[in-house]
């Protein structure tokens, strides 16, 4: 059987401050085989799924998320959402308003789970949040 890279090509970037995202892009990482790197990472090539992680920082996005977003300049067939939020819903929205403003297609799927900050939501995202998006991730790849 072959391996799903050799299919479609995919890459994983997430932004993080507290480390939450840190830990679902690994994660993620692991269930599809494709190395998390931080936004610090440009994409070099093309790809069909851009797994992007982020997080709520003062009711938005971190300007470095949008940086990233604005700043691709391969072809991204499109953008798949995860993130963690102590108290919003999900950076679906304010994520697809930057990538549709650089012409990038936004996935409808997306995934979302608590995140901790100081004494909120303590522990997440937790193991199950994590087996959760590993199964979203591989739904998300399958062909």
């Amino acid at each position: 059987m072959k391996n799903i890279q050799e299919y479609m090509k995919i890459a994983i970037r997430y932004y993080t401050k507290t480390g939450n995202t840190k830990k679902m892009a690994e994660a993620l990482s692991e269930a599809v085989g494709v190395e998390a790197l931080t936004v610090d990472n440009p994409l070099t090539e093309d790809v069909d799924i851009l797994f992007l992680g982020s997080a709520v920082y003062a009711a938005g996005v971190d300007p470095k998320l949008k940086e990233f977003i604005e700043n691709i300049n391969v072809n991204v067939g499109k953008i798949v959402n995860f993130s963690s939020a102590a108290l919003i819903e999900s950076t679906y929205r304010q994520v697809k308003k930057i990538a549709e403003n650089n012409n990038i297609t936004m996935a409808k799927e997306e995934f979302h789970c608590r995140g901790a900050f100081k004494l909120v939501h303590r522990g997440r995202p937790n193991d199950e949040d994590l087996r959760n998006l590993q199964e979203f991730g591989k739904n998300i790849v399958s062909p």
